[in-house]
């Protein structure tokens, strides 16, 4: 683990669909913590939801905006759920880096592709005809590196991933 001062803040990262937003509910209801998910910081930001801004603004104007949002992010003692794309923004993952604890949701292929079904119009930030495979292995290399702890969160209930994060990390 990187040596950082956490400001005790759990920052949730992974694919769509790996269960962010719904453990870092209940994280956060059993920590004491505030909860907040980004894409829905980004959705009152921009007075939009996701599909919208990826149809009006594409991949690359979405990211950029997924971006500066998270990089205006400031918290203490909270639980923030990002969008599966936040992995692409270098400065907004450097502040989460130095504002809490990164841990990644991780779960398989297929796992992700049963909870997920069509990633086309659920405002899942992808290049043009890319498939969910080839986002999967696009995207695991930046949640590797970029998390302080990887849970694998493929044959356990909410309450068990909840459980390990909160004995295991308790800030």
């Amino acid at each position: 683990m990187k040596n950082v001062d956490y400001k005790n803040n759990i920052i949730l990262i992974g694919m769509p669909g790996a269960g962010k937003s719904t453990v870092g509910v209940v994280l956060a209801k059993k920590l004491g913590y505030e909860f907040l998910d980004s894409d829905l910081v980004i959705q009152k930001k921009t007075g939009k939801r996701l599909q919208e801004i990826l149809d009006d603004e594409g991949t690359e104007g979405f990211n950029r905006i997924e971006n500066d949002i998270n990089l205006s992010i400031e918290a203490k003692k909270c639980v923030i759920a990002t969008g599966g794309s936040a992995i692409y923004g270098k400065q907004a993952m450097k502040h989460f880096q130095e504002m809490g604890l990164i841990i990644y949701l991780q779960l398989s292929l297929e796992t992700i592709a049963e909870r997920l079904g069509d990633i086309q119009n659920r405002g899942v930030s992808t290049q043009k005809g890319q498939t969910l495979e080839q986002l999967y292995q696009e995207r695991i290399p930046f949640y590797e590196r970029y998390a302080n702890i990887t849970i694998n969160c493929e044959k356990l209930l909410l309450r068990e991933v909840v459980e390990l994060i909160a004995k295991n990390c308790i800030l």
